[in-house]
């Protein structure tokens, strides 16, 4: 094959590198984009975020039809079809993978498919099914992404022991699955298998699920999953594990005592690890830290001027519209349009639970460790009618807020459809909004996000549906 020469090349074709793609190939510089898969997307659309979240529908229509019976409106028990289910999971990725593939074919982006290995600062050489390829380029954005990270005393070699990848095939429903991990993913798929019918434990070595958000957030989540799952055991570690016949056996320690136990399945999903190995790096000048990630500056540069990295391969939280937003940042820094750091902007974070979490700028929690003065004001949605409505009293928004100022510092909010909900809050903190902005807009009613509104009344001390007196001491 004839040698390319380009402007820029993208390795990776998940949301870090596609969105870093197009929008190089939008300013007008020619683009490779390098996948080693067979359907562009990388790992959030095809093995992560879009899947998991089409599974958690399913479930919650499972949810709903359960729950309808109190209102008068009663569906004999669920059947579930897998192969259907998994069809039209992976119909969805299919056709977002041909969306994507469509959209570089429009931009004049080459993709090819194989894998990207540096030869030096300035030349790639992809290994395809028809052979080598080399490229000749200016500038490289590396946006390979990560993977679920499986400590090698829980590598046993077994299918039966899954990380989120293969959970989200949903190969079967256990009878018994074990999920080792409180956090979003362990909660997430956790969820999905608990209401297609597994009984699901999960062990956490920390004194609480979902790490990172406040503990009045996460309390709702706990208490759904005290109801669904059959048990979620905090402080606890697994030891090691082992097969036995058709099971896995686990040795674990929880309060103070050593339980040895049988399950169908185990979920590892303890965190992820960065997907920088066998891409040639030390071929180049780029430094990588103790746990594989890109060294980047604020540009998102590496220490090699060649090369930028974003996304999870780059560090720092590892959620795909930081990956977006941080391919926008590289690539015009690359084309020079302007100077964009990559500033202390707000990312929201998200939790697809039962009800939904989500937090965005500063979090209580950060405040209080920070030493960081603040006032909160919440609204409970016991006092929300479109809560009652969808008989979802279960959930919260509060508001962290400068005193000084009465700035909107953070948002967080646990409910139905918390994750739709944050965008007003990322927009509020982001446009530097007081909260007599926020209680000044007209939000429509009967809706949830009339509860964002509220929340600041309550802060200034004439919410209509809650009774407060306004706040007068930070803490």
């Amino acid at each position: 094959m004839d040698p390319i020469t380009t402007d820029v090349v993208v390795i990776g074709a998940g949301p870090g590198g596609y969105a870093a793609a197009f929008y190089a190939a939008d300013l007008g510089k020619k683009v490779v984009l390098i996948e080693r898969d067979p359907r562009l997307g990388g790992v959030c659309m095809n093995r992560g975020c879009i899947p998991s979240k089409a599974l958690l529908n399913a479930a919650h229509a499972i949810e709903v039809a359960r729950e309808s019976a109190r209102r008068g409106i009663s569906f004999g028990p669920a059947t579930i079809d897998l192969i259907q289910l998994r069809t039209w999971k992976n119909s969805i990725l299919e056709k977002l993978g041909q969306g994507i593939a469509s959209l570089a074919k429009m931009r004049n982006v080459t993709v090819l498919h194989g894998r990207a290995h540096f030869e030096d600062s300035s030349t790639l050489r992809v290994e395809m099914p028809a052979g080598q390829q080399f490229i000749t380029f200016d500038k490289a954005i590396v946006a390979v992404g990560s993977r679920p990270a499986m400590p090698s005393a829980f590598d046993l070699g077994n299918p039966r022991v899954m990380t989120s990848t293969e959970a989200l095939e949903v190969p079967d429903i256990p009878e018994n699955l074990l999920v080792i991990g409180g956090g979003y993913i362990g909660m997430e798929l956790g969820t999905v298998y608990a209401t297609l019918g597994s009984r699901v434990t999960v062990i956490e070595a920390m004194d609480g699920i979902l790490a990172g958000a406040d503990p009045d957030l996460v309390r709702p989540v706990a208490a759904y999953a005290k109801k669904a799952f059959a048990e979620v055991r905090l402080k606890s570690k697994v030891g090691k594990m082992a097969t036995v016949g058709k099971q896995i056996k686990v040795v674990s320690e929880y309060s103070g005592e050593t339980r040895e136990e049988l399950y169908d399945r185990v979920l590892v999903s303890v965190g992820r690890s960065a997907n920088g190995q066998d891409l040639g790096l030390e071929n180049t000048l780029v430094q990588r830290d103790e746990r594989g990630f890109i060294t980047v500056d604020e540009r998102l540069q590496s220490t090699d001027p060649n090369i930028y990295a974003v996304g999870d391969i780059a560090g720092g939280i590892m959620l795909a519209h930081k990956a977006s937003k941080e391919a926008r940042i590289a690539v015009e820094n690359i084309a020079g349009e302007s100077a964009t750091p990559n500033r202390d902007y707000h990312i929201p974070a998200v939790v697809f639970t039962n009800p939904e979490v989500a937090w965005v700028g500063l979090t209580e929690n950060e405040a209080k460790q920070k030493g960081i003065a603040i006032e909160v004001a919440k609204f409970p949605w016991g006092a929300s009618g479109r809560a009652l409505t969808y008989d979802r009293t279960d959930g919260l928004t509060k508001l962290i807020i400068q005193p000084e100022t009465e700035r909107i510092l953070g948002v967080g909010i646990v409910g139905y459809g918390a994750g739709e909900l944050i965008g007003e809050g990322t927009v509020a903190i982001e446009m530097g909004a007081t909260v007599h902005d926020l209680a000044s807009i007209v939000h429509a009613h009967p809706t949830l996000s009339e509860t964002l509104m509220e929340s600041a009344e309550a802060f200034l001390g004439y919410a209509t549906h809650v009774y407060s007196r306004k706040r007068t001491a930070a803490h």
